[in-house]
C-alpha cells in the first residue's frame, strides 16, 4: 500500500512517522535507523555540547543513510543559544528542522531565504494557528498523554488534533499516546496526516544511550506509571514514576519555586538515569504509551509491524 499525505511529500519520507527529538537520547544511531526504515529519524542538537559535535552526529547519519533527516532544536532551555547549532544544520544542508518548546519567530527569522522544511511542535489550537502564520510547514500536535514537556490545558490527543486539522491550512502530525499502527491510523481519521512518537522509539536497540534500566521501566511501566512534573512552575512534564518524580512532587506540593527544584529537574538528574539508571538520583521522561510497551524490537521491526497492522486496519475500513 502507499502511505502518500502531504507530510511524506513534504519531508520526503515513505511512511509518515517521525521520531520525537528525545533530550540527550536522538543522536545518529537512532535518527539513521528511523530514516533508513521509512520515516523521519531526528538528531538532538541542544543535547550537543558544541557545533562540532552536532556536525559530527549529522555526519554520522549521512554516512548510514541516504534518506532524509531532522535535526531538532529544543530552543525553549532558559534562553540558551542556539544560532551557532542552526549554522551547522544549515551547512551541513540538512533539509528538516523541528522545534520545540518555545518562541519559533525568531528562530524562523534566521533560517529566512534558506530552503529547509520547518516543524513546529504545539500543544494548543493557538500555537498552531500562531506556528502557520510564522511560516510552519507543518505542526506536531503533542496531546497530553505525551511524553516530556506538554501543554498547560491538559487536552488530549483525540480532542487536540481535530480541533487544530480545522484551525491551519498546513499538514497535522499526531502526537502523544501513539505506539502502534492502531494509534497510527487513529491519528489519520482525525484528520492528522503523518504522526510523531517519542517514548516508543526509546525502547528500541538503535537507542543506544537509552539504560537497561530505563528502558526496562519501560517495559513494566503500567498505563498510570507516568506523572506530570513542573506543573507548579508552570512548565507541566510527563516522567515514569519513581523515586525521584515521586521526590519532586512532593516538593511541589509544599510550593517549592524553581531555585528549589532546578537541581532535581535539571538534564543532568535526566541523565542519571536515562544514561546511567540511577533511579534513585535521576528520572526519566516517558508518555502514557509507555503503559503498551512489551518489547525492545529493533527501529526496522517496530515500524514494520506498525505498517503490517496499518494495512490490516485500512483493509478492513476499504
Amino acid at each position: 500500500m502507499q502511505w502518500k499525505t502531504r507530510v511524506t511529500e513534504l519531508l520526503g519520507i515513505e511512511y509518515p512517522i517521525i521520531q520525537g527529538g528525545l533530550a540527550y537520547l536522538a543522536y545518529s544511531d537512532l535518527a539513521a535507523a528511523v530514516s533508513k526504515a521509512g520515516g523521519l529519524g531526528q538528531i538532538t542538537a541542544m543535547s550537543l555540547e558544541s557545533p562540532d559535535a552536532l556536525r559530527e552526529e549529522i555526519k554520522k547519519v549521512k554516512s548510514l543513510t541516504n534518506k532524509p533527516f531532522g535535526v531538532n532544536f529544543a530552543i525553549g532551555q532558559h534562553g540558551r543559544p542556539y544560532e551557532h547549532l542552526l549554522d551547522v544544520a544549515i551547512e551541513e544542508n540538512v533539509k528538516v528542522v523541528s522545534v520545540t518548546g518555545g518562541n519559533p519567530a525568531p528562530f524562523f527569522e534566521y533560517l529566512k531565504g534558506i530552503d529547509i522544511k520547518k516543524l513546529v511542535l504545539v500543544a494548543s489550537k493557538r500555537q498552531a494557528i500562531k506556528a502557520e502564520s510564522l511560516g510552519a510547514d507543518a505542526v506536531m500536535v503533542v496531546g497530553q498523554e505525551g511524553g516530556g514537556h506538554l501543554g498547560r490545558d491538559d487536552i488530549g490527543t483525540f480532542v487536540l488534533v481535530p480541533q487544530v486539522v480545522d484551525a491551519v491550512k498546513i499538514p497535522v502530525i499526531a502526537s502523544g499516546g501513539i505506539g502502534d499502527g492502531r494509534g497510527w491510523m487513529a491519528a489519520h481519521t482525525l484528520g492528522a496526516e503523518g504522526i510523531e512518537m517519542g517514548t516508543r522509539f526509546i525502547a528500541t536497540k538503535e537507542c543506544v544511550h537509552a539504560s537497561s534500566a530505563y528502558k526496562d521501566a519501560l517495559l513494566q511501566a503500567e498505563e498510570t506509571g507516568t506523572v506530570v512534573i513542573k506543573r507548579t512552575i508552570g512548565a507541566p512534564a510527563r516522567a515514569l514514576t519513581g523515586t525521584w518524580t515521586e521526590k519532586i512532587l512532593r516538593m511541589e506540593a509544599d510550593n517549592a519555586d524553581y531555585d528549589k527544584l532546578k537541581d532535581y529537574i535539571s538534564g543532568e538528574a535526566n541523565c542519571r538515569f536515562i544514561h546511567h539508571g540511577d533511579e534513585q538520583q535521576g528520572f526519566g521522561w516517558a508518555g502514557q504509551v509507555a503503559g503498551m510497551i512489551e518489547d525492545v524490537p529493533s527501529v526496522a521491526e517496530l515500524i514494520g509491524r506498525m505498517v503490517d497492522q496499518a494495512e490490516k486496519i485500512r483493509g478492513k475500513w476499504a
